[in-house]
């Protein structure tokens, strides 16, 4: 029996059908952190995407709801770190908590921002442009160091709501 079909336009009141709709859209998990005046700040996004090869350029998108939102709006600098699947403790801590680093092992990055052990890449970046988006924001970053470690294994996926895994079909 065939699922049912929703059709909708993106108005105030269909707001929740809109982010289902979004969800069937699997991205990556990072959590990007950066150094404030109050000390390491970090936050789970999986808005991470790549831009440009030449010049080496990524985005990412927090809400500026988010009582973490004017930090990395106003940072100079800071790391995206691309999550394995290993790591689900790691995404769901920062997704609630920007400032408790005490848990993980990390040490400060070539520009200062928290590097987090155990994660598959890290893209460190300087802020290249901050752009308004709706309800959210665009910060674009220039990439200025990438570390990719030798970890293996898959990467931790988001989709409609849950955490998992990519599994390879032959």
């Amino acid at each position: 029996m065939p699922a049912e079909t929703y059709q909708f336009s993106p108005t105030a009141d269909r707001l929740n059908d809109l982010r289902r709709a979004f969800g069937c859209y699997g991205t990556g998990v990072t959590v990007i952190t950066t150094n404030t005046s109050r000390g390491p700040l970090g936050i789970t996004a999986n808005s991470f995407s790549s831009v440009s090869l030449d010049p080496a350029l990524i985005l990412w998108s927090p809400a500026i709801s988010s009582r973490r939102h004017d930090a990395f709006a106003t940072a100079k600098s800071f790391c995206v770190h691309v999550l394995g699947a290993h790591q689900l403790d790691l995404a769901r801590h920062f997704s609630t908590e920007g400032e408790d680093f005490d848990a993980f092992d990390w040490s400060p990055g070539p520009s200062g921002a928290p590097c987090l052990s155990g994660c598959l890449a890290e893209f460190h970046c300087d802020t290249h442009a901050v752009h308004p988006a709706g309800d959210h924001s665009v910060i674009i970053g220039e990439v200025r160091q990438v570390v990719q470690h030798g970890a293996t294994g898959p990467g931790l996926l988001f989709e409609r709501g849950a955490f998992g895994q990519f599994v390879a079909q032959d």
